[in-house]
């Protein structure tokens, strides 16, 4: 059993998102942007559109495809809602967009070779949680400066806050658009409250009562998983931060590495989770759950959608961020489903923070050629409430309902335009689902109301002098971790020595001490 205060859990990703996920986002959150202000300097251009015209206007003669990665499944209704937008773009910036989706149980391998082959397309979802920093270095994106902003984007360049430029630096330079409305990506349970009832069992609101519930599920209702996690190339599930990361009040700088900080570290002392007793609990707290069936024992090759799985009745809990378990339940009650489900915060009085605005964004691929034209039509889908409308919720009358200007009820074909990343466009122009459980708008206004900013809030780690080392090391998570963090090894100790040793190896010291070296000097300039 977990003592209480070392209860909890850490690092893992095997396959999952969300949702984001990631590793995601849910845009029901209610957060408003900070005031803005002018951004900083992006650095001088290196590949800055000639727009043709003589007379400073932005010359649109000539009409240009434009082509953009998502990650998601393609929506059902994607020809009908893109049709709509192309009618406008064309209208309004002689542009058509077209638009490529990777699925979630494979868009972690796709992405990055996307980017690497050199393929032709315009522009790409790109996020924190999918490599933003990485790809920026290895020259996947397209550095963008303040005058190209100013000049292509001036809309969002009004109402875009300073610090969220500031949090999209690599090096000093720019290479996305980021998302203009904060959210909370803090992780919930969302769980079946029929079954809970059905056997007893007591309110989950701690790490114990959780594996309590775990356990009678899989003791009890047979053809029901207890647990589904997240599918995706993750190094740390979302159990493991709701469990260790959460309940520890720490953050990690990279999901892909095993370094975490303590939130109210001032001097921000980085230390390898992998080494605390921490993180050895919480192994003994895996797998125990592990032994008593509490997940699938194909848990390392699942391919399972953890959100279809759960709305379908084949697993008993999941775990996300706010938005998107909200977002699960008010569709789950608008078709009427048979299960009554509910929330667990398991860290209720724990520091709840925001994300950064590099959570959700969008790059512009380095060797596109129609970068003034995708710079225009960012500024649209971010601004333009016609367009921001179209792009995050579909067609008026047939996917939702506008509810004057902040809110919108979903109709049957909602699920239609769902499920792929569009939250690159989050704006002040987001409407909230009418339907969206009060319970989780509560959850996320007690949140706002006492978020906690720490002292490494807006740093950016660059990884440049430790590119190989880092992937040694992430080999090794992939390897040597995701088997200890869902409990299918024999022997903890032996194990974690192991994957200790392994790192060791891979230069884990030599990255920990480049990281500490830029985290004091960015401190030393506050």
């Amino acid at each position: 059993m977990l003592k209480k205060n070392r209860l909890m859990m850490t690092a893992l990703f095997l396959t999952f998102v969300m949702i984001l996920s990631a590793c995601g986002g849910g845009n029901n959150n209610t957060n408003t942007p900070a005031e803005a202000t002018k951004a900083p300097d992006a650095g001088n251009a290196t590949n800055a559109p000639d727009n043709g015209a003589t007379d400073g206007a932005i010359d649109t003669s000539k009409e240009v495809k434009l082509k953009m990665i998502f990650v998601g499944p393609k929506p059902v209704d994607y020809d009908v809602v893109f049709a709509e937008i192309n009618k406008k773009l064309k209208e309004k910036i002689n542009a058509t967009v077209e638009g490529e989706f990777l699925d979630w149980s494979d868009w972690a391998q796709k992405y990055p070779l996307k980017l690497a082959a050199n393929e032709d397309f315009d522009l790409i979802y790109s996020a924190n949680w999918a490599g933003y920093n990485d790809q920026a270095l290895k020259g996947g994106f397209l550095e963008l400066t303040e005058e190209m902003l100013t000049k292509y984007m001036p809309q969002t360049w009004a109402a875009m806050p300073k610090v969220s430029w500031d949090q999209t630096k690599v090096n000093g330079k720019v290479y996305m658009v980021p998302q203009n409305r904060g959210e909370s990506v803090e992780k919930l349970i969302l769980y079946r409250e029929d079954l809970r009832k059905k056997y007893d069992l007591p309110e989950i609101n701690s790490p114990e009562t959780y594996a309590t519930y775990l356990k009678a599920i899989a003791q009890n209702e047979k053809g029901v998983a207890p647990f589904t996690p997240e599918t995706g190339d993750w190094k740390y599930h979302n159990l493991d931060r709701v469990l260790l990361k959460q309940q520890q009040e720490w953050n990690m700088f990279d999901l892909d590495l095993p370094f975490a900080f303590k939130l109210a570290d001032d001097k921000g002392q980085v230390f390898n989770v992998y080494e605390t007793q921490e993180f050895k609990d919480l192994l003994v707290y895996y797998k125990d759950l592990a032994d008593n069936n509490a997940w699938s024992k194909n848990v390392l090759n699942s391919k399972n959608d953890h959100q279809a799985d759960f709305k379908a009745g084949k697993t008993a809990s999941i775990t996300h961020n706010n938005g998107t378990l909200g977002a699960l339940m008010a569709l789950m009650r608008q078709e009427n489903s048979p299960y009554e489900v509910a929330l667990a915060d398991i860290n209720q009085g724990k520091k709840k923070s925001i994300a950064i605005s590099t959570q959700n964004g969008t790059s512009i691929h380095a060797t596109s050629k129609n970068v003034e034209r995708s710079l225009m039509f960012i500024d649209l889908m971010q601004n333009d409430k016609e367009f921001h409308d179209l792009m995050m919720y579909g067609v008026s009358g047939v996917h939702y309902e506008p509810v004057g200007d902040d809110k919108y009820k979903a109709t049957d074909k909602n699920p239609n335009y769902t499920g792929f990343s569009n939250w690159n466009f989050n704006s002040p122009l987001n409407r909230d689902n009418e339907a969206f459980p009060q319970e989780a708008s509560d959850l996320v206004k007690g949140w706002e109301s006492n978020v906690y900013h720490y002292a490494l809030e807006t740093f950016v780690f660059d990884n440049s002098k430790v590119k190989t080392e880092i992937a040694n090391v992430g080999n090794v998570m992939l390897r040597y971790a995701i088997p200890l963090e869902y409990g299918v090894i024999k022997d903890i100790d032996k194990a974690l020595e192991d994957l200790n040793k392994q790192l060791d190896s891979a230069g884990i010291d030599k990255i920990q001490a480049e990281m500490q070296a830029q985290i004091d000097a960015f401190l030393a300039k506050q």
